[in-house]
């Protein structure tokens, strides 16, 4: 497996994870049981997942009140985007 495979694999994956923690999350709520902390949404987000973990806020109505994901996630987002062309590149 090359280089540019491993990259792409690991973003997907990293995009993947952020999204259904991010369904986990809600699902939890919704039971009233033990949350996922922020802080790992954010860690998950900073490592390459922000656009899945923003796309499972979006999808799942979850966080979506909260300024700090509103405002943040898609600045990481454009983070994420830098990351990924100079890896690819």
């Amino acid at each position: 497996m090359n280089t540019l495979n491993m990259v792409l694999f690991y973003i997907i994956g990293v995009n993947i994870i952020g999204f259904f923690l991010m369904r986990v999350d809600k699902q939890k709520a919704i039971k009233q049981k033990y949350r996922i902390p922020e802080r790992t949404f954010w860690l998950i987000a900073l490592f390459g997942g922000a656009a899945g973990t923003y796309a499972g806020m979006k999808s799942f109505r979850h966080k979506t009140k909260h300024t700090s994901f509103i405002v943040g996630m898609p600045i990481v987002i454009l983070l994420n985007i830098g990351l990924y062309i100079y890896l690819l590149s």
